[in-house]
C-alpha cells in the first residue's frame, strides 16, 4: 500500500472493529444474546467445554420499611454518627428486607453438556419455615431457551416455571429443581428470579468458580453502612473488587409532607472473568501459591456506637467462594 495516511486509517479502523467485538463481551444486558455470543465457544483452556456460564450476575439491595422508619423520627439521614439513641442493644431486624436479583445466561456448545440447562435455586421456603415465619419470598422465575434454527433466525422459548419441583432440605430450606428440556448444542438459556428476604443478617453464596467455565460473574451489593462487612480479597488478578459510598432513600411515601429519610451506603463490586471450573486452578494471574482461594465477607456488626460500645446484630456470615 503506497498510501501511507491510507494505511494509517485502516489500521484506525481495523483497531476500532476489535474494540467493538470486545465490547459485545461481557454482556450484562438480558432479554437478547449478542451476535457474539452466538459464535463464542470459550477461550484458551476452556475451549473444549460442554458447555459455559456467558454471564452470572447478583445484585442485592436493602430496603428499610416504615417499621424501621418509625425507629428512626428525629434523623432524615442514618449514618454511625446520628444513631446513638439506639443504645447498644440489637437492631430490629423486622424493618430490613434483603432483596435479590440473580440473572443468568448459559450456552450449551455439546450435546454432553445439555445437563447443564439444569440448575438448582435453594432459598428459605414460607411452607416450611418454622423460625417465626422469618422466610424468603422467590418471584418473577422467568427461564427463555434461545436456540438458531437452519435458516439461522433466533427461536425463543419461555419455559413453564409451574412444572418445577422442590425438594425439601430441612426444616426452613428447599431446593427448586429448574429442568430445561429440550436444548441442543448452541441453545443459550437465560434464568431471571428475584428473592425478598427478611433476614437481614444473613446473605446468600455466591460462587465465583462451578463446574463449567464462567465468562463473567458479576456480584454487586449495595449495603447500609451501619452493616459493617470484613471483606477478605484474594490477590489475584481474575476477581477485581472495589467499594464506594452510596445513598439508600427510605419512608418516601410519608403523608405529613417531611422529606424522605436517607440512609448511607457502601456499595461493594466484585468481579470475576475467565473462571475455569472446579477443580483447576485460576491459571495466568494467580497468586502466589495454588492453594485454595475463598472471598468471605463475614461477621457483619453494626458501626453504630454508644460509650464507644458497638451494638451488635445477631451473627450473619457469608461466603463468596472461589474453590
Amino acid at each position: 500500500m503506497k498510501n501511507p495516511l491510507l494505511r494509517i486509517c485502516l489500521l484506525f479502523a481495523l483497531v476500532a472493529c476489535g474494540s467493538i467485538v470486545k465490547a459485545q463481551l461481557p454482556n450484562e444486558k438480558f432479554g437478547k444474546p449478542s451476535d457474539l455470543e452466538w459464535e463464542y465457544k470459550g477461550w484458551g483452556d476452556a475451549i473444549d467445554a460442554d458447555a459455559i456460564v456467558l454471564c452470572k450476575t447478583m445484585k442485592v439491595t436493602y430496603e428499610l420499611t416504615d417499621q424501621f422508619g418509625s425507629m428512626t423520627e428525629n434523623v432524615t439521614e442514618l449514618n454511625a454518627d446520628n444513631m446513638q439513641f439506639l443504645g447498644n442493644n440489637r437492631i430490629d431486624e423486622s424493618g430490613i428486607i434483603v432483596n435479590y436479583e440473580i440473572k443468568l445466561r448459559t450456552k450449551i456448545l455439546k450435546s454432553e453438556g445439555a445437563k447443564h440447562a439444569n440448575i438448582d435455586i435453594t432459598y428459605c421456603d414460607g411452607d416450611l419455615a418454622k423460625n417465626n415465619n422469618n422466610f424468603d419470598e422467590m418471584t418473577d422465575l422467568k427461564v427463555t431457551v434461545f436456540t438458531k434454527n437452519e435458516k439461522g433466525k433466533v427461536e425463543k422459548k419461555k419455559i413453564n416455571t409451574s412444572n418445577f419441583t422442590k425438594e425439601r432440605v430441612d426444616d426452613n430450606y428447599v431446593v427448586l429443581h429448574v429442568v430445561v428440556p429440550d436444548v441442543q448444542p448452541g441453545s443459550i438459556i437465560e434464568y431471571n428470579y428475584k428473592i425478598r428476604s427478611p433476614r437481614a443478617t444473613f446473605l446468600f453464596d455466591w460462587a465465583f468458580q462451578e463446574s463449567i467455565p464462567m465468562l463473567h460473574t458479576k456480584c454487586d451489593l449495595e449495603i447500609p453502612a451501619f452493616l459493617k462487612f470484613n471483606m477478605n480479597v484474594p490477590i489475584n488478578k481474575l476477581i477485581k473488587s472495589n467499594v464506594e459510598a452510596g445513598m439508600l432513600t427510605y419512608d418516601q411515601n410519608r403523608s405529613d409532607m417531611k422529606a424522605a429519610k436517607r440512609c448511607r451506603t457502601n456499595h461493594y463490586t466484585i468481579v470475576g472473568d475467565n473462571i475455569l471450573p472446579e477443580g483447576q486452578p485460576l491459571q495466568h494471574n494467580q497468586g502466589a501459591d495454588d492453594t485454595k482461594e475463598q472471598i468471605k465477607i463475614a461477621n457483619f456488626t453494626s458501626q453504630i456506637t454508644e460509650r464507644e460500645q458497638p451494638a451488635y446484630l445477631p451473627d450473619g456470615v457469608t461466603h463468596l467462594k472461589i474453590k
